[in-house]
């Protein structure tokens, strides 16, 4: 068991470290408002991983199933989330979110964006899937009830670490930044993930325009 749980804490740092547009929206909360805004966008991102950590061990053939029949529309409509939130990154303004001290606090917001853009990304529950099948960790492995908690709270710890270290890491050089360099990484972060949408909604459309797939 114990064993289980080390690879669940894995897990949970494996997860949260590809740079997608969840990491790329910690870095610009984390830069432009602070150590506590980057962690609490990052435990958005925590949590989804930590759902998607629960459905691969209870209910990994539905999951698998409803993603394969409704593949075409969980990508548009991600796509569409993931670019609008990246057009709202672009439009804010990083200078006033320095200046207000209520900034530097723990923001629903921020923690709202990351939950929306986590469950609009459908790869990250591939990433999810891929980790505990890497790791031999599966629904036939005789887990059940409570002795699944402990692996959950395990991929749910390590997830948390690791946000928390990069924010603070962040943090550190948030502070040698000059306000200048924040405005243009504030900017260049938002067009990626503009970019990324529109990516996933360029995808969606290629699968039913030219491949005839259903969007249903």
């Amino acid at each position: 068991m114990f064993l289980d749980i080390l690879k669940g804490f894995i897990i949970g740092i494996c997860a949260s470290a590809p740079i997608g547009p969840i990491a790329i929206l910690v870095i610009q909360k984390t830069l432009s408002k602070g150590h506590k805004a980057g962690f609490i966008t990052g435990m958005g991102a925590t949590c989804v991983d930590t759902i998607y950590s629960a459905i691969a061990l209870f209910a990994l053939a539905i999951a698998q199933n409803f993603m394969e029949e409704h593949n075409e529309i969980i990508l548009l409509a991600g796509g569409i989330l993931v670019a609008v939130i990246g057009w709202f990154m672009m439009m804010s303004d990083p200078f006033r979110k320095l200046t207000d001290e209520k900034s530097n606090g723990i923001s629903a917001k921020d923690f709202g964006q990351s939950i929306v853009m986590g469950l609009s990304n459908p790869g990250a529950i591939l990433v999810i899937f891929g980790l505990f099948a890497f790791f031999g960790i599966g629904p036939d492995d005789g887990k059940e009830g409570l002795t699944v908690l402990p692996l959950i709270a395990a991929v749910f710890a390590g997830a948390t670490l690791y946000w928390f270290s990069i924010t603070a890491v962040l943090e550190h050089f948030r502070k040698r930044i000059r306000l200048r360099s924040i405005l243009w990484i504030n900017r260049i972060t938002s067009i990626i993930v503009i970019i990324i949408g529109v990516a996933l909604i360029g995808e969606s459309l290629y699968r039913v325009i030219f491949l005839g797939m259903p969007l249903d």
